[in-house]
């Protein structure tokens, strides 16, 4: 039995996860908001869509499955993705490396 993916929020442009704001060929993943526990595409759709501030994952959270690929939708935990070199770790799906310069929005850096 194939496995349900998890419900993705923001302003969707298809079901690999790319957003209005993210749109390219690789923008293929979602990450769940430590705040609500909600995956979006980005951070941009959760300050447009949640009712709340976002939270940042600390460094001793990163072993929780918080990121998804939209390509083959498994969840990576945070240090699979950290570490991946932009390439799903299950499906071999290429992701945006621009996705790194946004990595202090979601994850507390040293």
């Amino acid at each position: 039995m194939k496995k349900a993916r998890p419900i993705v929020k923001g302003k969707l442009v298809d079901e690999q996860t790319r957003c209005i704001h993210y749109h390219s060929e690789r923008d293929i993943i979602a990450i769940k908001f430590k705040c609500c526990k909600t995956y979006y595409p980005c951070y941009f759709c959760h300050e447009e869509v949640a009712d709340h501030r976002s939270l940042r994952w600390t460094k001793d959270e990163w072993k929780m499955k918080a990121i998804l690929c939209g390509n083959c939708g498994n969840e990576l935990t945070i240090h699979q993705y950290m570490t991946c070199h932009s390439q799903c770790p299950y499906c071999d799906a290429s992701f945006n490396p621009g996705c790194q310069n946004h990595y202090h929005l979601y994850f507390e850096i040293d």
